[in-house]
């Protein structure tokens, strides 16, 4: 008898740790699939509670983009270009959920050209949490190219012919990082996600004057670097 109830018991526990796990493996499912199909309701996947299961991902918007200097030089025999650039962002971040935390490591952020994809400078928001329906800001947020550094051959003339064909440049920003999510004692493995901005429009400073690229019709997307997630408690 005790033998049995020994057993009994065990299959008991290893019971709830299997519904934690499947718990924790819906809520990633529900974020991979809404980012990727947002029209998916979640019934199909719980049946039931929304809020508690699934973590809507966050928001990025850019909410100004300043051009303090851009800078292209070429070499005597055009051979080779270089670039010294100077942006200035404001970065706003939503988390639109009641009962998660995102934890980010530092976000590496670019400026390339859209769609081209030509590096313009890059820089970096330090790590920071965002909690339960919070909205955090960041501005000032230096990105930059130094003269030292040379764009390659096909870049240069890729530049130098859009400044010359257009009034300005179409830009992106692009920014990589890794993110936890906390709800309580459940929280996640750090993964990856890739945030990018596109339909930003700037045009280059003339002088000392700063530029003010248009923002307006910006829009962010987040996209997951891997779709599963893994859990641990």
């Amino acid at each position: 008898m005790g033998s049995d109830r020994r057993r009994s018991r065990w299959v008991v526990e290893s019971t709830e740790e299997e519904e934690e796990e499947r718990f924790a493996l819906r809520i990633c499912a529900c974020w991979s699939i809404e980012i990727r199909r947002p029209w998916l309701s979640i019934e199909t996947l719980r049946g039931g509670d929304k809020e508690k299961e699934r973590p809507r991902p966050p928001s990025f918007t850019v909410a100004s983009l300043r051009i303090h200097r851009f800078n292209l030089t070429a070499s005597p025999d055009s051979s080779a270009a270089h670039l010294s650039s100077l942006f200035n962002l404001t970065l706003i971040t939503k988390n639109p959920n009641s009962q998660f935390v995102f934890d980010y490591e530092p976000l590496l952020v670019s400026v390339v050209t859209d769609p081209d994809a030509i590096f313009l400078g890059n820089g970096t928001i330090p790590a920071f949490s965002s909690g339960e329906r919070n909205l955090t800001s960041f501005r000032g947020v230096a990105v930059a190219s130094t003269e030292a550094r040379e764009l390659d051959f096909g870049d240069g003339l890729g530049l130098k012919s859009d400044l010359k064909g257009r009034s300005g440049l179409d830009l992106k920003i692009v920014m990589d990082t890794k993110v936890e999510i906390r709800m309580g004692k459940l929280k996640s493995k750090r993964v990856g996600i890739r945030v990018s901005c596109g339909e930003i429009r700037g045009s280059l400073p003339k002088g000392k004057a700063v530029s003010m690229a248009s923002t307006d019709k910006s829009k962010c997307k987040v996209d997951l670097r891997i779709k599963i997630w893994n859990w641990t408690f």
